[in-house]
């Protein structure tokens, strides 16, 4: 149980970390609008929006290659902090009745649509990682392996599901109703 709790854990960790690293490269891509998409939360004081713009791209790509490379407890924290931070972003701009702001989640030059389903979804990466911070048995180079293939399973799942909202979000989904 403990075995297969680790492994599941490490999965999640390394799915999670290749998440990351993705977004974090496609903010650093599409930087020019980041800036934007990050005021437009109207969260942080202008002043704070063009390093935060610059930072966040960067401990993005930093925590998801440590989560990829296996460490923790630190990078697991990090990474949960990050995600918690973004669920509350999200929520708190749903509940001002602002959902239609970009999310900044990467794709289509970062336009997305905030709704519950993606502060759900942040909530969700949390709770699979979370069980990395828990003592864990020694891992052979098959669990590694098998937690490799798991993590990147997940990493495509998200974007599957990330693709699927995306299309239910967009305005022609609403005219086929």
């Amino acid at each position: 149980m403990a075995l297969g709790l680790a492994i599941a854990a490490l999965a999640a960790a390394i799915g999670i970390g290749l998440i990351l690293l993705q977004a974090g490269v496609s903010k650093l891509r599409h930087r020019i609008l980041l800036p934007g998409v990050i005021a437009n939360y109207r969260l942080l004081p202008p002043a704070l929006v063009a390093p935060a713009a610059t930072l966040l791209p960067l401990a993005e790509i930093a925590i998801g290659a440590t989560l990829i490379a296996g460490l923790a407890p630190v990078p697991v924290l990090l990474a949960m902090l990050l995600l918690s931070l973004f669920a509350g972003a999200m929520a708190i701009n749903i509940a001002r009745g602002r959902s239609h702001i970009d999310c900044g989640c990467g794709r289509s030059q970062l336009r997305h649509p905030i709704g519950w389903p993606l502060v759900i979804r942040n909530l969700l990466l949390i709770a699979l990682v979370a069980p990395r911070l828990l003592p864990a048995p020694p891992l052979s180079a098959l669990d590694i392996a098998t937690a490799a293939a798991g993590g990147i399973a997940l990493f495509l799942a998200f974007h599957l599901l990330g693709a699927i909202l995306a299309l239910i979000a967009t305005p022609a989904a609403a005219y086929r109703r």
